[in-house]
């Protein structure tokens, strides 16, 4: 007998693992946080946006008026905060609305 004791893992730490074993979590995060964009904003914003990317932990946001970017700002630090509440500290650092 071996004293190898039996592990189990959630299928959702399994798949964790190996985006982190092949270098893919931080592509997986960012998808994740562009497809949550409408979910997390509101239909109004998302409405309004016409290009969401990340790159380096920033989300790059893209609006369709200067009147939008603009409102936008002005609450972008609740913005980041709802995604730091989703996603953990450190995933997205910075918004930009363009």
């Amino acid at each position: 007998m071996s004293n190898k004791k039996n592990e189990f893992q959630s299928v959702g730490q399994a798949i964790r693992d190996l985006l982190n074993t092949y270098r893919l979590s931080g592509k997986y995060d960012e998808a994740s946080i562009i497809d949550s964009w409408e979910r997390l904003v509101g239909k109004p914003i998302a409405s309004r946006t016409r290009k969401v990317t990340m790159r380096n932990k920033v989300l790059f946001v893209e609006f369709d008026s200067p009147t939008m970017r603009h409102d936008f700002s002005l609450h972008k630090a609740e913005v980041l905060e709802i995604f730091r509440k989703e996603f953990g500290d450190g995933i997205v650092t910075e918004i930009v609305a363009m």
